[in-house]
């Protein structure tokens, strides 16, 4: 495999890497969540509480979102036509 930009290589790992997909989708969907309640004027102490949880989660995922990407750039380093 050529080198790919970052972008690119997100792209590849959308199409052909299940665990990325999924990471993805679920760090939209804790974005999509995030915005919700940011959106509100006023957060009861239950809200505030999903907030945090909610922003945790969003960057745990995106936490292993960069792994994957490192782990596959490595990969490539090692085994470029791979």
């Amino acid at each position: 495999m050529p080198y790919l930009s970052d972008e690119e290589l997100k792209a590849y790992l959308m199409e052909h890497d299940e665990e990325f997909r999924r990471l993805a989708q679920a760090h939209a969907e804790y974005a999509r969540r995030i915005e919700a309640l940011e959106s509100r004027r006023y957060l009861t102490p239950e809200e505030q509480l999903e907030e945090v949880k909610l922003k945790k989660l969003k960057l745990h995922a995106k936490d292993m979102m960069a792994a994957i990407l490192s782990r596959h750039r490595e990969q490539m380093k090692v085994n470029p036509s791979a």
